[in-house]
Order: C-alpha cells, then sequence, then structure tokens
C-alpha cells in the first residue's frame, strides 16, 4: 500500500535545483517569489512512512518526493529536523523539469540541497551530454564540482565497451546559474585512444541554446584555393543578437567570414559577407556583402531590405556561395490590407554576366504600385482603381545604349460575375488604362509619350463534375473568352517586357506583356478546357489547355513567346500526383508544326528512405532573349537513406543540347547518436572569363547530442 505525505522541509526541495532555463530568463528573481516557493510543502510518496523515537522521517520503498517542478526518488530517505540532515540511499534520481538529471548510489545533503555529497554521481543534460564521476559535491545550489570525470554524448555500454568519444577530465565544475561546464585536465578520447589533451575547457551545458565559442569546423578543398579549414566562432552580444566570426585559411587564400543577427521587437536584421586577400587575384581586396532584414512599422506598414554586393564577378563562384548571375539589392515599402495595395521599392542590379555591359543595363530601378478595391451597391461587382509609377536608369548616357525611362499609369477597372441556373458562369470587366512616358537618352522615340488603353472582355465558363462509383470527382471546365483593347500610341520602346510567358496565369488576360510598357491592341478571342480529377486515395491529376486567337499580329512578341502571330501556340499544362510519392508536372507550346517552342517537365518521387526529383527545360534559340542556342537541360537530385546511420545525396546538372556536363555533386553522411560525419565532392564544369572549372570537396566532423533524432528516427548504438 502506497503511503502519500505532506511535509515542509526548511530548504525547499522546488528551489534545490533551478532549472538552467530559468536560470537564464530570470537571472535576478524576485526574493520574495523565491521565499513563496520555498515555502511550498514537498509530497512524499513511498511504501512506508514513519518516525522513529528520534524525530527522524524515514520514508522507504520506491520513494518518491515532488515539490514544484523537481522530482526525487530513492529506495530510502531519512530526514533529521534538529540538524537538517537529507540522507538519500540509491539508486537516486533527481529530475528537474526534464532538462536535469542527477543520478547517484548514495547522497549527504543538507535540508535545502543546496550542498552535499554524492557518491558514484552522474549528470545528463537534456538527455544528450552525460557526466560520470566517482563523486560529486554540490556548493551553494549553484556548483556542483565532480572528481574523475568522464563526459561523453555517446551511448554508454554496460559491458565496458568504451564510446565513440569522451572527455575524461580531472575535475568538472557545472555552474548551474551560467549553464557552464569548466573542465581541468581534460583529454578528448577516440574510442578510448586521447587525441588531444586541453589543460583547462570551458563548455556550454546542451540546455544553453547560445553560448560564445567554437562551432564545427570544416575542411574544403577546390582546385582553385587548395585545401582549406574554415573554424567558426560563435559570439553572443546578448539575448537578440550575436556574430559568428569564420576564418578561412588555406595555402591560396586568408578569409575572414562574418555572419551578424540581430532581433527586434518588431523586426530582425543579418548581415553576412567576407575580406579575402587570395592568390586568384594577387594583390586585390576581395569580399562580398549580403544584408536582409525586415520592420514592422506603424498602422501596418513593413519595412524590408534585402542587399547584396561583391568585389568581383567571379568572388561568389571561387568560395562556393550562391550561384547568381546578378546582384539584385532592394529597399521596399509596403502595406497590404484587405481593399488597399501599396508598396513602394528602390531596386539595383549588379550584373555578373560577361555577356552584360554594367553601364548598359538598367541598374537602378524605382517603382511605386498602389491598388484600392471598391464594392459599389449601385453596379455590383467590384471597382479597383490603380496607380503605378516605374523609372529605370543607366549609368550610361550614350544615345539608345543609355536610354532611361520614366513611367505614370493610372487604372480603373469594373468586374463583375454572374452564374445562371444550369450553371454557366459568365465574368465582365470593363476598364482604361492611361500611361505617360518620360524617355531619355534615345533618338528613336519621342521624349514624351501620352496614351490611353480602353478594354473590356467577356468571359464564359460552364464547369460539370462527374462523381464516378469509385469515390472519385471530376470536373471539366470548357472556356471561352472575347477581349477587345485599344492602344492610342505605341510608340515606345520595349524595355521591361522583353521576356514573355504564355501559362496559366495569363490565358485570359487582355495584356500578356509582363510590364505595362507594352500592351496588346485589337480584337481577341480564348478558347480553352480545365480538367481535374480528385480521388479518396489521395490521386489528383489537373490539366489545362488554351489557345488564344486576335484579330492582328503583334511584333513585340519574341519568337518563343508562343504569342506571335495571329493564332498562339497551344498551351498544354498539366500535373499529376499519386499517393505512392510519385509527382509529374509539365507545361508546352506547341507549334503548329507539332514542335515545342519551349517546354519543362519536372518529376519527383519521394519515401521515406529514397527520394528523386528531376526537371527538363528545352527552348529554341530566341535572339531577342540573348538566346543563341537551342536550350535543353535536365537536372536530378537524388537521396538514399542506406541505414539508420548513412544517408547519400547526389546531384547532376547536364546540357543536352552540347554533350557536355554542367555540375555534378555526390554527398555521404555517417550519423549516430553523438557524432555527424558529413563528407560532399562537387564539381562545375562552366567557365568564362573570369570562372574557371573548379572541384570542390568538403568534410565536417560534429560532436552531437546523444539520443539525437532526424526524420523520427532515433540513432542509438548498440552494445553487442
Amino acid at each position: 500500500m502506497r503511503i502519500i505525505s505532506h511535509l515542509l522541509l526548511s530548504g525547499a526541495v522546488a528551489l534545490a535545483l533551478p532549472t538552467a532555463a530559468a536560470a537564464q530568463a530570470q537571472p535576478a528573481a524576485d526574493p520574495a517569489q523565491d521565499v513563496q516557493q520555498q515555502d511550498q510543502p514537498a509530497l512524499l510518496v513511498a511504501d512506508e512512512i514513519f518516525i522513529t523515537p528520534e524525530r527522524v522521517l524515514v520514508a522507504e520503498g520506491n520513494v518518491e518526493a515532488f515539490q514544484g517542478d523537481v522530482k526525487i526518488t530513492a529506495d530510502r530517505i531519512t530526514y533529521d529536523r534538529e540538524n537538517g540532515a537529507l540522507t538519500l540511499e540509491g539508486p537516486i534520481r533527481i529530475d528537474q523539469a526534464g532538462a536535469t538529471t542527477i543520478l547517484a548510489d548514495s547522497a549527504e545533503l543538507d535540508d535545502s540541497i543546496q550542498n552535499g555529497l554524492l557518491i558514484g554521481a552522474r549528470m545528463v543534460f537534456d538527455q544528450q551530454v552525460q557526466i560520470a564521476s566517482v563523486q560529486a559535491t554540490r556548493a551553494v545550489g549553484r556548483y556542483t564540482q565532480f572528481s574523475k570525470v568522464s563526459a561523453t554524448s555517446c551511448h554508454v555500454c554496460a559491458n565496458g565497451k568504451p564510446p565513440i568519444w569522451q572527455i575524461r577530465a580531472r575535475k568538472v565544475t557545472h555552474d548551474q546559474l551560467e549553464r557552464q561546464l569548466y573542465f581541468e585536465g581534460a583529454q578528448l578520447r577516440v574510442l578510448d585512444v586521447p587525441v588531444f589533451y586541453f589543460p583547462y575547457l570551458r563548455l556550454p551545458d546542451p540546455t544553453l541554446d547560445r553560448a560564445t565559442g567554437f562551432l564545427v569546423p570544416s575542411v574544403r578543398t577546390t582546385s582553385q584555393l587548395g585545401t582549406g579549414v574554415q573554424v567558426p566562432y560563435f559570439i553572443k552580444l546578448g539575448d537578440h543578437k550575436d556574430l559568428t566570426l569564420t576564418p578561412y585559411v588555406s595555402s591560396k587564400t586568408k578569409t575572414l567570414g562574418l555572419r551578424f543577427r540581430q532581433a527586434f521587437k518588431n523586426g530582425r536584421i543579418q548581415l553576412e559577407g567576407a575580406y579575402t586577400r587570395d592568390d586568384l587575384q594577387e594583390g586585390e581586396d576581395r569580399g562580398y556583402l549580403f544584408a536582409n532584414g525586415w520592420f514592422n512599422l506603424n498602422d501596418g506598414y513593413r519595412f524590408l531590405f534585402n542587399i547584396r554586393t561583391t568585389s568581383d564577378d567571379a568572388y561568389l563562384a571561387d568560395y562556393g556561395l550562391p550561384d547568381l548571375d546578378r546582384l539584385r539589392s532592394e529597399v521596399a515599402l509596403e502595406r497590404i490590407k484587405r481593399d488597399t495595395a501599396f508598396r513602394t521599392s528602390f531596386i539595383h542590379y549588379k550584373t555578373l554576366r560577361d555577356s552584360e555591359n554594367q553601364d548598359e543595363i538598367p541598374s537602378r530601378i524605382f517603382d511605386l504600385y498602389y491598388q484600392k478595391r471598391l464594392f459599389p451597391t449601385s453596379l455590383g461587382g467590384e471597382v479597383r482603381l490603380s496607380f503605378i509609377t516605374h523609372a529605370h536608369e543607366r549609368t550610361s548616357d550614350e544615345d539608345i545604349v543609355g536610354r532611361d525611362i520614366a513611367r505614370a499609369t493610372f487604372d480603373a477597372e469594373w468586374l463583375r460575375n454572374w452564374t445562371f441556373a444550369s450553371g454557366l458562369r459568365a465574368e465582365a470587366r470593363v476598364g482604361t488604362s492611361v500611361d505617360t512616358f518620360n524617355i531619355r537618352h534615345d533618338s528613336n522615340f519621342p521624349d514624351q509619350v501620352t496614351r490611353a488603353t480602353p478594354r473590356a472582355a467577356l468571359t464564359l465558363r460552364y464547369p460539370m463534375r462527374k462523381r464516378e462509383t469509385s469515390g472519385a470527382t471530376q470536373i471539366l471546365e470548357p472556356i471561352a473568352q472575347v477581349g477587345w483593347t485599344h492602344v492610342t500610341d505605341d510608340d515606345v520602346p520595349d524595355d521591361e517586357s522583353t521576356f514573355q510567358e504564355f501559362d496559366q496565369g495569363n490565358l485570359l488576360s487582355l495584356s500578356r506583356f509582363p510590364a505595362p510598357d507594352q500592351r496588346e491592341d485589337g480584337l481577341t478571342g480564348v478558347i480553352g478546357v480545365n480538367w481535374s480529377r480528385y480521388s479518396a486515395g489521395n490521386w489528383r491529376a489537373l490539366a489545362t489547355i488554351g489557345q488564344v486567337f486576335r484579330a492582328n499580329a503583334d511584333p513585340n512578341f519574341n519568337l518563343t513567346s508562343g504569342l506571335q502571330g495571329t493564332t498562339s501556340d497551344l498551351l498544354l499544362a498539366g500535373q499529376i500526383q499519386t499517393p505512392n510519392g510519385w509527382s509529374l508536372a509539365g507545361r508546352g507550346l506547341l507549334n503548329g508544326d507539332f514542335s515545342f517552342a519551349k517546354a519543362e517537365l519536372r518529376a519527383a518521387w519521394q519515401k521515406p528512405t529514397v527520394g528523386v526529383t528531376g526537371s527538363y527545360v528545352w527552348q529554341e534559340p530566341d535572339p531577342a532573349e540573348n538566346v543563341d542556342d537551342e536550350i535543353s537541360e535536365v537536372w536530378l537530385t537524388g537521396r538514399y537513406l542506406v541505414d539508420q546511420n548513412w544517408n547519400t545525396t547526389a546531384l547532376a546538372r547536364y546540357d543536352l543540347s552540347e554533350s557536355e556536363p554542367i555540375r555534378y555533386g555526390l554527398g555521404v553522411t555517417y550519423q549516430n547518436e553523438c557524432v555527424q560525419v558529413n563528407m560532399n565532392v562537387s564539381r562545375r564544369f562552366t567557365s568564362s572569363s573570369s570562372i574557371e572549372p573548379s572541384t570542390e570537396f568538403g568534410f565536417t566532423v560534429a560532436l552531437t547530442g546523444y539520443s539525437v533524432t532526424s526524420g523520427g528516427q532515433q540513432y542509438k548504438r548498440r552494445c553487442s
């Protein structure tokens, strides 16, 4: 029969082992609150509880004591109120909120459990790192000192088999308030073989999320920079900001990388960069800086920035950073509400392409967009009023190639739809746009152009649904549209709409140019059909077929846009998703010769242990898009989980038109409960006047926590 008793210890079990999280979050707790917690009664549960004639409280048999978030279990507990001595006979287990656990064979503590001696003590942090010692001494409720220590996060076998790694030390002191571990006379051993010796070593305990110290180092080998070592050092600057410095040293480069992060009450900022001196460009200062962040302002406004700059065109590729061919920097202010949208931004582009001249691309861009939605009861439907401004400048002042343009657009549109008893849906839209342009440094066009573009369209849809006996549902929706626009003046350069795409998103648009500098003119018609099928077994299939007809051809559409001539190419698009992990999506423009001007296909197969994704892109030559040769590329990525410890990844990108590879890569990861090893190798085959083909090899070893989980799988080493 279990006996439950309430008792009050003068030292308070609940405060004997304060949690590390509480120590960090509330380093200066209210003393009155501490006293209140100390006065909380403890709950004692045991098979037998009695008081001896000497007034000693004794609890025997499966003893459990609870107070606050502290739980103590032991075979026997005796408490002498006269001298405040608390004796625990083991095995003993003291848990504090699941974060820290102390195990011991026996213990002699004072009534506050702030001071005392534990024999055969072990401390386990958050079910990860454990510290085993011959004995431990606890002082002032803050420090626990262990002697003759072995610390590891690996599974320790009872048969004496050594863990993969451990730190042997003469003495270890745990500061519970600062959540730090101080080692004296420490040896790092791998399979019980000494590897490093540290006279003094300080490490954060695993319950501390952020602490100043070294992070996992890595070895990086490239054909251009040789073999080098990256050793990140994390600096905690406060509860809400930190700095990481990463020296990268090889025989051919001396680089210092940095990352600064700070969290505010209403926003975040992050800066990443590096400063380099290397043999690739001797005597030159090289580097890069990426900065991004956002802030929520008053009245729903949001400020955003994303800044990217680099010292030269090849730096990002040389140092394995994001392989960008243009750097886009933006500063923006926006506010999005249910019936209003506002956004203004300044954008700067820096080209890294050999084929582009920085002075001749629109590098400085200003945009402002405002839209208001109204719902008039007299007309019904919805009215949208928009005001848009855009300006872009080139740094060159030469005629034509240095052209600068500023544009302002006012747009008003009314939309309404009706659903008839037969199921037919009708959608009407009527609107007009007024554009005014200011054109500089181009003698082929006037300095000022103002034009109006009225438009109207009627769209009919007739969705039909069929319920199959299997439970699947099919929906077939024929679509037809008649549209009309009239552009009063088209003597405007095509600077913003140089790349056009014809897809499901703009099939029913009255202008399929991406920007208002170009607009479609004349009478148009669209026919198409949407089809979808959904089954109870998580099968899903979607398809769209559409084509555009116009009274007059528009010469401003590119060759591969699929929109040249009076009849567009046939738009074919679809996707399939199956319950066994397969997915397929594709889009293509089929011309009158039954060949594709553009096509793309994406496929994937995802399972818990294996995954493959691939894509294929095809495009015919198009000088307007700076594509002189056909594009035919395939990109494959894959992963395979060999077992609970081994995982492999691979990638390949291949140019089918040139019959040559673009990039290959292979990665292997080994992980168990206490160590993670990553190895990867990649080869980039592309080259230019500033970038050479290169091979890169990476290697990292991380000492991880005990019982690390990944994807629901728990890593634990067998002791057999």
